[in-house]
């Protein structure tokens, strides 16, 4: 018996070892199926800054023991904050004045044992999930609109939402997620009215 293996025992142990991953995946898939999550807005709300206008917002996030059990063995889930300011017009389509979107990513580093929450280049750690989640539920201060770009005593209709981000998930969890709405996290759109220069109130 020769010291190398011959390429059909490579081959053979190569798929062994890719059938085991695919099926470790499965077994993961059919877990996160039974359980689905929901982040909804607790509260809402536009202020004038220093030279626009920013969002505070609150939210209440819950993705589910499975999603949790997911980033615990290394699944990456990433978030998509997104607001939207529109202008009603009673002649025409709503106009469209400013809009902003902010990517997160949350993940699991097994060798420090600490959640990672990232915003583009810029990350912090936490010592667990809830502390993560809790960062990533309060947003303060984003500028979401430049002050030239609304006019005061008009009225506009803004909205916000936070997602999680199915596309950038790995794509067995995106095949899964077709058409399982256990798998997806509902995630609530919060809208309200906002008048420049009045007292501003929550989006309800």
């Amino acid at each position: 018996m020769t010291a190398f293996s011959t390429p059909c025992c490579r081959s053979a142990r190569d798929g062994a070892r890719v059938l085991r991953h695919c099926l470790a995946w499965l077994a993961l898939l059919a877990a996160l199926a039974a359980h689905g999550g929901e982040i909804r807005v607790r509260s809402a709300l536009l202020a004038p800054g220093d030279e626009a206008y920013v969002l505070d917002a609150e939210f209440d996030i819950n993705i589910g023991p499975r999603l949790e059990e997911a980033v615990a063995r290394g699944v990456s889930l990433y978030f998509v904050l997104e607001f939207d300011l529109t202008r009603p017009r009673w002649y025409w389509a709503d106009e469209h004045v400013a809009g902003k979107v902010q990517h997160y990513r949350l993940s699991y580093n097994a060798l420090t044992r600490q959640y990672r929450l990232s915003v583009g280049a810029l990350h912090q750690s936490y010592a667990s999930l809830d502390e993560a989640l809790r960062v990533l539920s309060r947003i303060r201060n984003w500028p979401v609109a430049d002050k030239s770009q609304l006019k005061a005593g008009e009225v506009y209709d803004a909205a916000v939402r936070l997602k999680l981000d199915l596309s950038q998930l790995p794509k067995p969890f995106q095949v899964s997620a077709i058409g399982n709405k256990d798998w997806n996290v509902a995630a609530e759109v919060r809208r309200w009215n906002f008048v420049p220069g009045a007292a501003e109130r929550e989006g309800k």
